[in-house]
């Protein structure tokens, strides 16, 4: 005869695809019953329309169903009480405060330029997603509220160009995946009738990203990656003053105009204490077919930006450069990155080439608390 201890095993290592943890973990299995080789399971959702609600229903009858001596299962599904819902989110979240302090495991990257149009975002989302193809835990904040495009970027867009929502289990947010990466984005909490546009100051903007970094569960990370607004306004500041520990990765085109612009955000950076890790040129010079090349946006910028930003204690690399791509244009329009759309585009090896550069570069734990007890 088949023990419900069988049965409970089985269904408790069902995954909870949003918060990614073992449902008999989140408390999520309650009453089991066996009737012969029928077997009926109780579980408890986190919240009403659960939008995994389907996938754990089905995930728990095959679990159950895959034990030997069970033909027939019945789900029973119901939602937690506050009681327990809050219970939860304390046991996930802990007390409530800045997760990606300086003694946090996770590396945080923000990713900045000096001005618009330079393809930061395209190269923020093609980075988290090929880091992500590395087998790192990766999350992605789109911390450029006025001029928002990562969920587009990724993918994370209905059929009108409006993102989903984050699931919320009361004031914690379960951010979206896409391609790997855990992402969240001010795109996400705008209502359905409003415009696609946020006209927001200076102290709204340090909430949001404040809220960003403490109300979004993560889990844990290998990398957050932040995608910075251009420029050295509002936000950059914001960030430079609840991450001052970060790092910072700089992206121009070839330009000499945009890189002497791109310097300032560097310089901006460092003054708050975050480490210039590297320069990334987009846009660089493309070969054609006939072995031609075609410098649009000149040649030498990333070189010119490494270089300033560089000093007699600090050198600053020029990580990589990518050329000009239809594949990589295509791609952010398509929201399939060209990392994984075109992953032999001479543009997604060379971001590739950055992310592997980025992880090469070696972090000292020296001072920092690691999570391990002594026995």
């Amino acid at each position: 005869m088949t023990d419900v201890d069988d049965v409970r095993r089985a269904v408790a290592a069902v995954t909870d695809p949003e918060l990614r943890r073992p449902i008999g973990d989140l408390d999520m299995v309650r009453g089991i019953t066996i009737d012969g080789r029928a077997a009926t399971v109780e579980i408890a959702l986190t919240i009403v329309g659960c939008p995994a609600a389907d996938r754990i229903e089905r995930d728990v009858r095959g679990a159950a169903a895959s034990v030997p001596g069970i033909d027939h299962v019945t789900v029973s599904v119901g939602v937690m009480t506050p009681s327990e819902r809050a219970a939860l989110v304390e046991r996930i979240r802990g007390p409530r405060q800045m997760p990606f302090t300086a003694d946090s495991l996770t590396r945080v990257i923000a990713v900045t330029s000096g001005k618009g149009g330079v393809g930061k975002s395209t190269l923020t989302a093609n980075l988290a997603v090929s880091l992500a193809g590395r087998g790192l835990a990766v999350g992605l904040i789109d911390a450029d509220v006025h001029g928002f495009s990562i969920p587009g970027l990724l993918g994370l867009v209905d059929a009108d160009g409006r993102p989903p929502q984050p699931t919320r289990i009361d004031e914690l947010m379960l951010p979206p995946v896409a391609f790997g990466v855990k992402t969240i984005s001010i795109g996400m909490f705008l209502p359905p009738d409003a415009p696609p546009a946020v006209a927001w100051r200076g102290p709204m903007l340090h909430r949001t990203v404040q809220q960003f970094l403490t109300d979004v569960h993560f889990g844990d990370l290998d990398v957050l990656l932040i995608d910075m607004p251009p420029g050295t306004g509002d936000v950059a500041i914001s960030v430079g003053q609840l991450l001052p520990h970060a790092d910072v990765l700089v992206v121009t085109t070839p330009q000499e105009a945009a890189a002497d612009v791109a310097v300032r955000s560097g310089l901006v950076a460092r003054q708050t204490g975050q480490r210039v890790v590297g320069v990334v040129e987009n846009m660089a010079p493309l070969t054609l077919p006939d072995g031609t090349v075609l410098d649009l946006f000149g040649s030498g910028g990333g070189e010119a930006v490494a270089r300033m930003l560089s000093d007699g204690d600090t050198d600053v690399p020029l990580l990589g450069s990518v050329p000009l791509s239809p594949a990589l244009r295509a791609g952010g329009d398509a929201g399939t990155p060209v990392v994984v759309g075109a992953p032999t585009d001479a543009a997604a090896v060379a971001v590739d080439a950055v992310g592997a550069a980025l992880m090469g570069q070696r972090r000292s734990l020296a001072g920092r608390s690691l999570p391990v007890r002594p026995s």
